[in-house]
Parts: C-alpha cells; structure tokens; sequence
C-alpha cells in the first residue's frame, strides 16, 4: 500500500476541528503504519483533534488462550493513547476511543473476554467488532475472514451480542450492503445497544459487483434508509475509497474534487436518512490510502459538507463521534484550554 504520493491540494476549513472516527494501526510484512506513519498524515494540514481507533487484527497476544489474544490489540493502542494523551504531539489526541475484537460466537463465555478489554483500555476502550462481512463468491470475499451466511443469526452469536449492552459497549458492524438486513434485523432484537455502521454500509464493488456501481446504487440506498429506521442505529461517513468499493481512482491522479463527486450520493444519502446527529466521518485509514491520500480525503468531505450549517457540521466532523464513542467534544477542550476553535 502506497502511501508516498506528493499531495500538494490546499487545505479546505483549516480550523474545522476533527474526531477521525475510524482508523487502524498495524505493523505487517510490507506495510508498516504505527503511530509515525498516522502523525504524519494527522498533521497533513487539517485539524484532527481525536481519532477512534478500531481493530484490524494487530498486535494481537502471541500465546494464550485464543479467545484472549485480541486483548494484546487494545493494550498496544492504549499505549499509543498514552503517548499523545502526554501532549508530547501537540494537541492530537489519537486513540482516544478503542473498538477491538471480540469472537461474539463464543456466547456468553465473551463477557470473560469483554473485561479484559475493558481492563486493558484505560479507560479508553468503548465496544466490539466482530465482522459478518461475508460474500459467496471467492472473488468478493473479504480475504483472510472465514465468516458464513447468516452468521449474525446464529443463537450463539446473539448470546455474545447480549452481552454487550450491560458493559455500556457498542457495536461496530462491517459486512457488505448487501447484508444490511442483517444488521436491521441486530437492531431489532436489541434495541438498547448502539450500533454503529462502517464505511457507508460498504457498497461493494469487486468480483461479480465489479463496475456496477450504478446498477446497485438503489438497492444500497433502499437498504440504508430501512436501517435508518432503528434510532440505535448510527453511520460511519466513508471507507469508500476501499479497494471492496473500488470506484477506480489512481491515487497518484485523483483529486479532491473528483472523490466529492462520486461520493456525494452515498454520504449525501446516508446523512439524509440518519441526520447529522447519527452520522459521522472516518479517514478509514490507511485502507482507504488505497484511492487517495489522507488530506486529499478530509478535503472530499468538506466540498459534500459545505452545504450544511456550522452546527451540523459540527455534528459530523467530531460532534456525533464525541457522543456515541464518550470522547471531549473538541469545542469543550477548546475552551478549557482558551484556544481559539473557529466554526466551520
């Protein structure tokens, strides 16, 4: 993943404060992105002030038992929190709301699991992913998850959902659009714990989805609004520069420009149907390095957003992240630290 290409593209809103509401951190054979690699790409011109991080399988614990090993995620990034919560980076608070992982199939056994995270996070840690995205075609598949058809059904699966809601911990949900009943039919039988959807609802774009984007776009938005239906449920505002989306951008080409206009319809969907106060944008970075760069991105969602008055952008940049992950609302740290927080 490239993640080297010259972004000369002036900041749009400088001061427009952020909460990133999703990222990773991972150190993998030939690709590297711990806390140096994000610090570069946070201080690329906009105003990130916290970032929600959620697992993606990193740092895992090497020995012990497999349903523990997840925890060794949350105890890495909690050190990472630590190190910008010392204010050694400025006012970058990254990690400052965790989402690991969890075997939710593992019934009521998880809860075992869920307090070591709790106990692990200092204080930071906030719910559970634990993917359903699942395609019947090898092609579409997401690679390296072995999950089934209907797997957020499964007895044992909402057993470990349950658990969930008394600890005061979330859900992140990914899986494909076209699993989004699924995840309506989660909703339903559980209406007491917040769900919140990743990059969109993912409307995917590979194997046989591939260049049919127009196609597709109803059932997607006809999915969407359904699930909007259910107040706990809220909406992650991105991860559509993903290679499982894959609108074919060139990184080395692409323009902020060129991204607001094919993601408009989707973002510009899901805020219509979910309103400001349950939407709320993500870098998904460093996957979505896989179309543009992290400036470039900001920048796509500030030409959707320029539309929206200053308190609904409020709520979409960092307002509605604050609430559902329990982060200080930017605007607050500003004015316990008298800096100067212009609206947007």
């Amino acid at each position: 993943m490239t993640r080297s290409t010259p972004d000369a593209e002036p900041i749009i809103d400088p001061d427009l404060a952020i909460i990133d509401a999703h990222h990773h951190l991972w150190d993998r054979p030939g690709d590297r992105y711990l806390a140096d690699e994000f610090l570069c790409d946070m201080e690329s011109g906009h105003r990130i002030l916290s970032t929600v991080f959620v697992q993606c399988r990193s740092m895992h614990r090497s020995d012990g038992p497999e349903s523990m090993r997840p925890v060794g995620e949350t105890e890495f990034v909690n050190g990472v929190a630590a190190m910008f919560a010392s204010g050694t980076y400025g006012e970058i608070r990254a990690c400052d709301a965790i989402v690991g992982r969890a075997d939710l199939s593992l019934g009521a056994a998880v809860e075992e699991v869920l307090a070591a995270h709790l106990a692990a996070g200092g204080g930071r840690f906030r719910g559970i992913r634990d993917l359903l995205a699942w395609d019947a075609n090898p092609a579409a598949h997401p690679t390296g998850y072995t999950n089934f058809l209907g797997r957020a059904y499964d007895p044992a699966f909402r057993e470990g959902f349950a658990r969930l809601a008394p600890l005061g911990l979330t859900y992140d949900a990914w899986q494909y659009h076209t699993q989004l009943a699924d995840i309506a039919d989660l909703a339903r039988a559980f209406p007491d714990t917040g769900i919140i959807v990743d990059h969109c609802g993912t409307p995917v774009g590979i194997g046989p989805y591939a260049g049919r984007h127009a196609e597709l776009y109803e059932d997607w938005r006809t999915s969407v609004v359904a699930l909007a239906s259910f107040p706990n449920v809220a909406m992650k505002l991105g991860g559509l520069g993903m290679h499982y989306v894959d609108f074919g951008f060139d990184r080395a080409t692409v323009s902020s420009v060129e991204l607001a206009r094919t993601w408009r319809p989707y973002i510009e969907t899901c805020i219509e149907a979910f309103g400001p106060e349950r939407c709320m944008f993500e870098s998904n970075f460093p996957v979505d390095g896989y179309s543009a760069t992290y400036r470039q991105t900001w920048n796509a969602f500030k030409r959707i957003a320029g539309q929206y008055s200053a308190d609904e952008k409020h709520k979409l940049f960092s307002g509605t992240a604050a609430r559902l992950y329990r982060i200080a609302d930017p605007a607050e740290r500003a004015a316990q630290t008298e800096e100067p927080l212009h609206a947007a």
